[in-house]
């Protein structure tokens, strides 16, 4: 059992790599950040890690986004779990008498707007509380076009405004909505090794020192608090050079890396995100989808792909040597993966982002690991198959009632899964994925001697790295659709097609 002291040795050191983790970003020309402060004078509660951009940064609705205010709680634990109602307890936050709310309430009259308040967690928000459907699954805002639905204190959304509402003593809902404007819910934010390596990926990105893995002590940690104990707790790109240079972080010059950083982003996460793509370099789709759901008046065939297409044939001009972060949906990637394919002539890295933090993922990287068990199974008389992949999770019960609700021609399914059951470090890195890639190619193949016509349809619950390897084989597959699960479960809590690749 953790003690007491080694516990609060951990909060520390995790508030620590969180201002770390968004410093880092004053060093990259592309991330629109100019200070970051580490435990501010306010405002009271979300002053553990202030972030302040220039120009102001877009997320969800139309302002855009000049200071990003954080609270941080960090648990020795990941087991425990939250709902609407710990918002209104001083005791959550382990606090005497002032609640979240409250604290969000005075810091939304202190604060210059429009600004966020991110109250960010290892515990994770109950999967059956009410907040678990408010929570964008875009930038983490609150949903407040489903919280304030015009429907009465009876109804589930009432209860929760009912609720905060009354803790708060204000008169209506429409004061309640300016308090929530700009609050964030961050849950089951990344573990303390997760947030180490992603440090030590942004520092290699800036030019400064990383921490060998090896190590049992992380410098960066100790450093942030003796900046604070000196005063030195706000930093701009000049101060924190000036603090490289003083503390011997800067890295030695090398040889300018000659793989071309490029992004490809169709939702966004946390603010602190680091892709080390240039805008130019960047294709952003974020106008194209609500959240993770496609607009209503935009088509996967017509809107998506063309622009995922033509920005990729541009960068392959750019470079024959390509890094690719995908920030993206799962089809997105197969299709990446189709256009950078293995006769395209270009040698692709990319950025796995994971349980672990960010990696690099390459098809020659020397990661090994279990194959794929192969099941056939006849579904009916259908011509079509269904190829099934489940190495996070499992899909197979979701896919069989896709297929029987929507009377899909499926004449057989091809499951591919781990004899150790799914997880979300199955694969192990990029030459595994590619090996696994190339497997399920060769399945597919196999089963479309005789129909060479038939339609695969991809269900697939792996990485999106896994699914561009899988997408560089798509000749030996198409034609088929690809499918996009809701695993926020704000939709049709279903699958949705996207790309017919031919």
């Amino acid at each position: 059992m953790v003690d007491a002291i080694t516990a609060s040795w951990h909060g520390n050191n995790y508030q620590s790599r969180v201002f770390w983790q968004n410093a880092l970003n004053l060093l990259d020309d592309t991330a629109c950040v100019v200070e970051v402060t580490f435990e501010a004078n306010g405002p009271k509660a979300f002053d553990d890690v202030v972030v302040k951009y220039d120009p102001p940064v877009p997320r969800s609705g139309p302002d855009r986004i000049h200071a990003d205010y954080h609270q941080v709680k960090y648990h020795v634990d990941r087991g425990g779990h939250f709902g609407y109602q710990d918002f209104i307890d001083p005791a959550f936050i382990g606090a005497a008498s002032f609640s979240l709310l409250e604290r969000l309430r005075d810091a939304q009259a202190t604060a210059p707007a429009p600004s966020l308040f991110t109250f960010l967690t290892t515990y994770r928000v109950l999967p059956t509380d009410p907040l678990a459907t408010l929570i964008s699954g875009n930038d983490h805002t609150l949903l407040l076009e489903r919280l304030f639905d015009g429907t009465t204190d009876r109804s589930k959304m009432g209860k929760i405004r009912k609720c905060w509402r009354e803790h708060l003593g204000l008169a209506d809902d429409e004061a309640l909505r300016m308090v929530l404007r700009g609050f964030r819910v961050i849950d089951g934010h990344r573990s303390l090794d997760e947030l180490r390596s992603e440090i030590n990926l942004k520092a290699k990105v800036v030019g400064l020192l990383i921490c060998n893995a090896a190590d049992s002590d992380f410098r960066y940690d100790e450093l942030a608090r003796q900046l604070k104990s000196r005063r030195l707790n706000a930093f701009t790109r000049e101060a924190l050079l000036t603090l490289a240079r003083d503390e011997g972080l800067l890295a030695e010059v090398r040889p300018a890396d000659p793989y071309l950083p490029i992004a490809i982003r169709s939702f966004l996460g946390p603010a602190s995100d680091l892709t080390g793509a240039l805008p130019g370099n960047t294709l952003l789709l974020t106008d194209a989808f609500r959240q993770r759901y496609l607009e209503d008046s935009q088509s996967w065939q017509s809107d998506i792909r063309p622009r995922v297409e033509a920005f990729l044939a541009v960068a392959a001009k750019q470079s024959r040597k390509l890094c690719l972060t995908l920030d993206a949906h799962a089809s997105i990637a197969f299709l990446a993966g189709s256009v950078l394919n293995v006769k395209s002539g270009v040698d692709v890295h990319l950025i796995q982002k994971g349980r672990v933090g960010a990696r690099m993922w390459r098809a020659d990287d020397g990661s090994t690991g279990a194959r794929f068990a192969e099941r056939m199974s006849p579904q009916g008389t259908g011509r079509d198959i269904a190829v099934l992949m489940s190495a996070a999770q499992d899909v197979e019960p979701q896919v069989r009632q896709y297929i029987s609700s929507h009377a899909l021609d499926i004449g057989t399914l091809l499951s591919f899964s781990f004899e150790s059951g799914p997880g979300q470090q199955s694969i192990t890195g990029g030459e595994h994925a590619t090996a696994l890639a190339e497997q399920v190619a060769n399945a597919i193949r196999r089963s479309k001697v005789e129909d060479p016509n038939a339609i695969v349809h991809v269900f697939a619950s792996v990485p999106n790295a896994m699914l561009f390897f899988f997408g560089q084989q798509h000749q030996a597959v198409a034609p088929c659709i690809i499918y996009e699960f809701d695993f926020d479960r704000r939709g049709n809590k279903s699958y949705q097609p996207s790309f017919l690749m031919d």
